[in-house]
């Protein structure tokens, strides 16, 4: 099966006066609201080991790590485009299952995109969402003092399973389970768009573990926080949800706690985990009353 045919099985045939996969350009209509624009790129080597797992989840991670971002500022992707760089004989069409399996889960389309000659597999997605209803984006600069801290999951999973698939591999359903994190993890776009409706006041998605991007919204709200706790997945260390990454839970500040509890009851989430607060001393960066440890995945130049 060719690439586009992939891609057009998973997306669909495009609304009428729209023009997706199979032109220089795609035409889309420009949707309600603010427009929301992400950008993300995996590489083999640096976002997976392609010794360990497959072509197709590298793809799943390029698209779900774009449209995540969208999910963080409480926003829902609406059209993706990708672009492969990989060097000759790259199973592409065994990569782009993996794209248009993730576009198919998100509700994202991939409407065009490219593929070139590289010397190593790079998948590059850029998605673009909708912000519905005049509420504001919520950005990871608007916490204030007192505001209290939430994450919408246990973390370090996929640091876990990238761990067990290191070790030959899983041995039970809960390694399975860990492996699959590290695999296919998932963006929690339902869950930013009620923390957004719920009037949250500073969000992103944690890719870098906790303890990095929590340092990263205190910064940009120019808070303190202060952790109690941190909610570790089964199998997993607590090293590793502080700084293991690409959990791609969502961290949640909020002034009304009870009103987000219920909003996520109500759409029938998993209760978002209180761990922490904002203070107004914005050098303190504390877990259980001693200094953070400084942990976190840098892939970035920085």
């Amino acid at each position: 099966m060719r690439i586009t045919a992939i891609v057009e099985a998973a997306s669909g045939p495009p609304p009428a006066g729209e023009v997706w996969v199979g032109d220089d350009a795609a035409i889309v209509a420009p949707g309600d609201g603010l427009l929301v624009l992400a950008t993300d790129a995996s590489v083999a080597g640096v976002h997976a080991d392609l010794a360990l797992v497959g072509l197709d989840d590298l793809g799943w991670k390029a698209l779900t790590a774009t449209v995540s971002d969208i999910g963080a500022v409480g926003g829902r992707p609406r059209h993706a485009l990708v672009t492969v760089c990989a060097p000759a004989g790259t199973d592409l069409e065994h990569l782009m299952r993996g794209v248009a399996e993730a576009s198919a889960r998100w509700t994202c389309p991939v409407v065009g995109g490219d593929v070139t000659a590289a010397d190593q597999v790079m998948v590059s997605v850029a998605a673009t969402g909708a912000l519905a209803g005049t509420r504001p984006p919520v950005l990871r600069s608007g916490a204030s003092a007192g505001d209290q801290l939430f994450v919408t999951g246990p973390l370090g999973g996929s640091a876990a399973g990238l761990r067990i698939l290191r070790a030959g591999g899983p041995g039970n359903a809960g390694e399975a389970a860990l492996v699959a994190s590290h695999r296919r993890p998932l963006a929690r776009l339902t869950e930013g768009q009620t923390a957004r409706a719920a009037g949250a006041t500073a969000m992103m998605d944690i890719s870098d573990g906790l303890a990095l991007d929590a340092h990263r919204l205190a910064v940009a709200s120019g808070v303190g926080i202060e952790l109690d706790d941190v909610p570790v997945a089964a199998g997993a260390s607590e090293e590793e949800a502080l700084g293991g990454g690409e959990d791609y839970e969502l961290l949640v500040a909020v002034a009304d706690p009870r009103r987000m509890a219920s909003s996520f009851a109500a759409a029938t989430l998993r209760p978002p985990i209180a761990v922490g607060r904002c203070t107004t001393d914005a050098s303190v960066r504390t877990l259980r009353g001693s200094p953070l440890p400084p942990l976190g995945y840098e892939h970035r130049l920085e």
